[in-house]
């Protein structure tokens, strides 16, 4: 498949992959079309999906059966009125039927708008009213069709509420049974130009309201590095990536990359992440590929992962928020395997990255790629040297490179903001070192500013999880009179230390960070938490913790 793409697809080093990496765009690119479909006319029983649940139900769906069921869901759609350029919103957590849909959706030039199934009803009538989202294809769980039904009344745009059971109430159209008594499909004489907005994510919210990140039909082919660079895939690959469907990162590793490569890819439907069911996955479904963030990983380190035959497991990435190298020198005592860590953002696809030519440097998210044009850009306005911390920018001269968003949706002047004089601004904060690799320090907004020194959560974060107390941790800036800020951690406890938490643990967990790092940054603040406040990403909400009163 990678053929029908490349000119060239197998590259000897780094500086060959950045000097001879090129995709060809074909004119009206759909991706069900041109790679599910491609697939099932070439190779029919190719392996595409492995889906299997909390109950231990599994099924393995060839190409074949994606594009038969896609096709399915299609003439459904069309049945019911959803055409090309229209909002729907699928809320299926990791249920098969979200593959089935978005493929179909595709195939007759509607917006995908994935969503997380934690949605209230105000999130939903936001989403719906800024959107105009004419219709919502959700997982048939009471909850879930209830927060919609709560919210309909506040949704004029809402036209259709579909569901795929077992929940049907009353207003609600069976997904399934739709399916299954569609007419068949004919595929449109043009189904979509390039330029068409495929793909809409509201943003996690980190800080802020979510933001409508519209993405071009284009946009799979940017998960091309993703896939067969970065995961390092290959047709005999069994790959999974752990996040639910609402989650960017489920096309990033659940989808695009992965198919165009040829991989399968599992997915393990399950209502709570428990680190053992993780392990066990590994171990009797004989996973080669595996991609989670830190979080994950910070609680795999802490089982034991002698009771796992884990042996098929040869590849290992990590994204979502900086690893702390801790982690990185743990998994890698414990597996034999290194993590090769990526940075990207619901705007991009993959921007850098530690790729399989790299050795890792435990702490660093790798080397720019070949699709963008990367550097720092200092507060000040310069071109940061080696060493010196900046603004992660793209410079985009003239031209959209290839997976970069289209625009932030309905919004001219939030897209101003964030991508003018041809310069797209991440709002992320890393060095370079004179190797070129980036070392991400934080969120421009998360960097503390206490009696004259700029520190980045990241690097006060690592240096507590090198001590044995702390499970995950984030750190944060409170106001001081004398200082500006001063640094605060919160922190989850192992275990064996939740009994332990009190004065005499804090100022050995501040010495330690003493020890570590420069001693101006440990912090003066410390509280004890059960969790911290994350999206559905698995990301931090430091912006939480800040404003907690």
């Amino acid at each position: 498949m990678l053929e029908r793409f490349l000119d060239k697809t197998k590259f000897d080093t780094y500086e060959d992959f950045m000097a001879n990496f090129h995709v060809n765009v074909p004119a009206h690119f759909n991706f069900g079309y041109d790679v599910v479909d491609e697939w099932a006319r070439t190779n029919p029983d190719k392996p595409a999906l492995l889906w299997t649940n909390e109950e231990g139900e599994k099924i393995q769906f060839t190409f074949a059966d994606i594009k038969r069921e896609s096709d399915k869901a299609a003439s459904f759609f069309t049945s019911q009125g959803i055409g090309r350029g229209d909002m729907v919103m699928l809320i299926l957590k990791r249920r098969y039927q979200f593959w089935f849909s978005i493929i179909a959706l595709h195939k007759i030039g509607a917006t995908t708008i994935p969503a997380t199934h934690l949605l209230t009803a105000k999130d939903i009538v936001y989403r719906c009213n800024r959107a105009d989202i004419k219709a919502i294809v959700a997982v048939g769980d009471d909850v879930v069709l209830k927060h919609v039904d709560d919210a309909l009344p506040k949704c004029p745009s809402l036209k259709l509420r579909i569901s795929t059971g077992p929940s049907l109430p009353e207003g609600w159209i069976d997904f399934n049974k739709g399916c299954d008594d569609a007419t068949p499909f004919v595929r449109p004489a043009v189904a979509n130009e390039n330029d068409d907005i495929s793909l809409m994510y509201f943003t996690s919210g980190t800080t802020g309201e979510p933001k409508m990140v519209a993405h071009d039909f284009t946009y799979p082919l940017g998960h091309i590095i993703t896939g067969s660079y970065w995961h390092n895939l290959h047709e005999d690959s069994l790959h999974l990536t752990l996040a639910d469907t609402g989650w960017g990162k489920a096309v990033w590793g659940k989808l695009y990359g992965q198919w165009i490569a040829g991989a399968n890819v599992f997915v393990y439907d399950f209502e709570k992440f428990k680190p053992a069911d993780v392990l066990e996955m590994f171990q009797d479904y004989k996973i080669t590929s595996f991609c989670a963030p830190p979080t994950v990983f910070r609680f795999l380190i802490h089982e034991d992962l002698s009771k796992y035959d884990i042996s098929s497991l040869k590849y290992c990435t990590i994204a979502g928020e900086a690893l702390n190298p801790s982690v990185y020198d743990e998994w890698k005592r414990l597996t034999g395997i290194k993590l090769m860590e990526g940075f990207g953002q619901t705007e991009t696809t993959l921007t850098i990255a530690t790729y399989p030519w790299l050795e890792p440097k435990p702490g660093s998210m790798g080397k720019k790629g070949p699709e963008y044009d990367i550097d720092l850009l200092t507060s000040d306005g310069r071109w940061a040297e080696d060493g010196e911390q900046g603004e992660i920018v793209v410079r985009t001269k003239g031209k959209r490179p290839l997976g970069l968003f289209k625009e932030y949706y309905r919004d001219a002047e939030l897209t101003h903001e964030a991508w003018h004089d041809d310069i797209y601004h991440t709002g992320d904060v890393a060095w370079r070192d004179e190797d070129g690799y980036f070392w991400f320090i934080g969120r421009k907004d998360d960097v503390i500013k206490s009696s004259g020194y700029r520190i980045g959560p990241f690097e006060v974060e690592s240096a507590l999880m090198t001590h044995p107390a702390v499970v995950e941790c984030a750190i944060t800036g409170v106001p001081d009179e004398i200082r500006g800020q001063v640094v605060k951690a919160t922190i989850v406890l192992a275990a064996d230390y939740k009994d332990k938490a009190g004065e005499e643990l804090i100022k050995e967990i501040q010495d330690h960070v003493k020890r570590t790092t420069a001693p101006y940054k440990y912090p003066r603040v410390v509280e004890f938490v059960d969790e911290l406040p994350k999206t559905i990403s698995g990301k931090i909400r430091r912006v939480e913790i800040r404003d907690k009163k």
